[in-house]
């Protein structure tokens, strides 16, 4: 059986985005729609909290916080792992950005956003750059094993610094 191609049912550039609202590491609930009223909200779901790829790309966003959080965008973490997790894996890293979670409903939001994998009960490498009203502005999904290109994200948010 072929592997599925994934972002087909995630939302495109321009359309709304998905509101939700989820909690962060440090139990703290965020609404998209919320943080977004001032800002951009850039969305990095990743598979799961201490695995090698997520690890890495996650410290090279923290390594490089000041192009991607500022006074135009806001960074969150987007996982199907539970809270105690990512506070874990956080502290674990000193990472400084909002890791939310997706556990339960698990995958609601991943589902919403079309970047989660049934088979495996995890979110892929979805991207997502949404703005004060709501929309998509730039999108990137890659399945799971491919990580992402840190490069295209600074394109990304670029022209917000």
């Amino acid at each position: 059986m072929s592997e599925p191609e994934f972002g087909l049912d995630s939302p495109k550039v321009g359309e709304p985005a998905p509101d939700f609202t989820l909690n962060d590491q440090y139990g703290v609930a965020t609404t998209l729609s919320e943080a977004v009223a001032d800002k951009h909200a850039l969305l990095v779901f990743y598979p799961f909290a201490f695995s090698g790829i997520c690890t890495g790309e996650l410290l090279e966003v923290q390594l490089n916080i000041d192009r991607f959080a500022n006074d135009s965008v806001q960074v969150y973490g987007v996982s199907c792992d539970p809270m105690p997790t990512l506070k874990a894996w956080g502290a674990h890293e000193g990472l400084r950005l909002p890791l939310l979670s997706d556990f339960w409903p698990h995958g609601d939001v991943a589902r919403s956003y079309g970047v989660f994998h049934e088979e495996s009960g995890m979110a892929v490498r979805g991207t997502f750059l949404v703005s004060p009203e709501m929309k998509i502005d730039w999108s990137l999904v890659n399945g799971p094993g491919q990580q992402r290109d840190i490069g295209t994200l600074h394109d990304a948010v670029k022209h917000l610094i």
